[in-house]
């Protein structure tokens, strides 16, 4: 290691070139830096403190609201609680209930009374008990001896060449891949192409197998509307059918029949809630265009039964996300004079059970996606610890190279002492894995934000508020606050890189919002 002497000449010659750096990689992204020097911007950064965030955090992963999950009490409370905090920073309520963005569903449940599920295939009997399945329908079916057709998702050549013929009156049977841990993209890739086969071909009946149940496909609640279903299908958690799956060969099967008696589930209503706050913007034509910043605000409830803790309280999967939301808002609400476009501050329900909120925003969107030009969503940003080493002073963006916007933040990243990284060597599966999915379906430059993707304490009793590095996830916060100001006073708005084959159905969305 060399050592220098330090002059006041070389301390300008090194600041001349930091700021040459800066002046490039603004320009190779868009973005003009709001004078991040400057002592009113380095006063509302320093508005997002730890305390605050400890603060927040150890109330909404606290055991009062037993694990926040969709739909329950402690949901229902953690929303009154970010409404709250909205209305303290004086965000403008946007909803059609005040802070509440209100969906209507249904959570349903099969009938065990007259309830038979059964395959045969001449040597055989394999019966599946109504605790076994999930119905992403709520109608009575009766299939009385149906030929079975096997779908394998690893092999798309096949699925491409599959005609509505093929499985005309037949049940298809299929799996759900191992999405747990860090599952590589393949698997995503196969299974996005499968629903789309499926959706394409329409069997009469879909029997998607799975060991432990996938989220999306295996949450009770629906809309009235159908527009969560996934069609005629049934998930089934059966470790002896998924054996049987496994010895058959792809395509029709021989002598194999399906025997199904489901009478019309059991139905109730439920309501749920997105938060919604604006931070409208001050530039008389730019304030009617939109910058997102988002995070989920459920988790995964309370197990049913057993000894010990009981109780998910999701501090990390997402109440970090959701408090460092409340904290950036209260910070930006102080500038004066406000960013040029407008800020939308959002907190989604059911993420756990399938991306719900974000879903039904995307579908019922409270400003229209058109001038929807960024959303920054933020997941797991409190823990360091990661499994695959310490994260300190440092955030990944999933589908860095997608579009321009993470470049943003890798700017604000230089400017706060925060390495922002690109997703490797996680890949794009965890593009599609949270909230900002379905905005980016719907055309919206989209990505997530997190600081350690898999930690010790994922999906368990133990994500406990109190070992979240606080100090962290302040810094970190500040990082987001500074890029979403660069990103809200750009007259340009992100672009995705349409160069990337992956971005394709995202560019199509795009357009389609965009026809003159």
């Amino acid at each position: 290691m060399s050592h220098c002497t330090s002059s006041p000449r070389g301390r300008g010659q090194a600041a001349a070139s930091v700021l040459l750096v800066l002046l490039i990689a603004a320009s190779q992204t868009g973005a003009t830096p709001p004078a991040p020097l400057a002592h009113e911007t380095k006063a509302v950064l320093r508005r997002i403190s730890a305390n605050s965030l400890r603060g927040h955090l150890s109330f909404i992963a606290s055991d009062l609201l037993e694990g926040r999950g969709t739909p329950s009490r402690g949901l229902d409370l953690a929303a009154e609680y970010i409404a709250a905090q909205f209305r303290r920073a004086g965000l403008e309520p946007v909803g059609d209930d005040g802070y509440y963005q209100t969906a209507a569903m249904l959570e349903i449940g099969p009938k065990g009374n007259g309830f038979e599920m059964t395959i045969e295939d001449g040597r055989r009997r394999i019966s599946i008990a109504h605790q076994q399945i999930t119905p992403r329908f709520h109608n009575a079916l009766q299939i009385s001896g149906a030929a079975i057709y096997k779908v394998d998702p690893a092999d798309e050549a096949a699925m491409e060449k599959l005609k509505p013929e093929d499985v005309d009156d037949k049940v298809v049977v299929t799996a759900a891949p191992d999405f747990s841990g860090l599952a590589d993209a393949s698997k995503f890739r196969e299974f996005r192409t499968l629903l789309r086969t499926l959706k394409r071909v329409n069997p009469k009946l879909t029997l998607m197998l799975t060991l432990d149940g996938l989220e999306e496909l295996s949450t009770r609640l629906v809309s009235p509307e159908g527009e969560h279903s996934s069609g005629s299908m049934i998930v089934v958690r059966s470790p002896e059918a998924l054996k049987w799956y496994e010895s058959l060969r792809n395509g029709a099967t021989e002598a194999t029949t399906l025997t199904l008696h489901l009478s019309e589930p059991a139905e109730d209503s439920v309501k749920l809630r997105n938060v919604i706050g604006l931070l409208r913007g001050s530039d008389a034509a730019l304030a009617n265009t939109y910058v997102l910043v988002t995070a989920h605000y459920d988790h995964l409830g309370m197990k049913p039964e057993g000894p010990g803790d009981r109780i998910y309280n999701g501090a990390n999967d997402d109440g970090s996300g959701t408090v460092s939301v409340i904290e950036i808002a209260n910070a930006l609400a102080s500038l004066q004079p406000r960013p040029r476009r407008s800020i939308v501050f959002m907190a989604f329900f059911g993420e756990e059970e399938g991306t719900l909120g974000s879903l039904y925003y995307s579908r019922h969107p409270a400003f229209p996606i058109a001038k929807t030009v960024a959303d920054v969503n933020l997941e797991q940003v409190g823990r360091t610890d990661a499994t695959d080493g310490p994260k300190i002073s440092q955030a990944t963006f999933t589908g860095y190279d997608y579009s321009d916007l993470p470049r943003v933040f890798r700017l604000a990243g230089a400017l706060t002492g925060v390495r922002v990284l690109s997703d490797r060597p996680y890949g794009d599966s965890f593009f599609v894995r949270s909230d900002n999915a379905p905005l980016a379906s719907q055309g919206v430059p989209a990505h997530t934000l997190a600081v350690a993707f898999d930690f010790p304490d994922y999906h368990k009793v133990t994500d406990d508020w109190r070992k979240i590095d606080y100090d962290n996830m302040a810094k970190v916060d500040r990082m987001v606050a500074l890029g979403v100001m660069m990103v809200a006073d750009n007259p340009q708005p992100p672009r995705w890189n349409e160069a990337d084959a992956k971005t394709e159905p995202y560019v199509k969305a795009w357009k389609e919002h965009h026809k003159q």
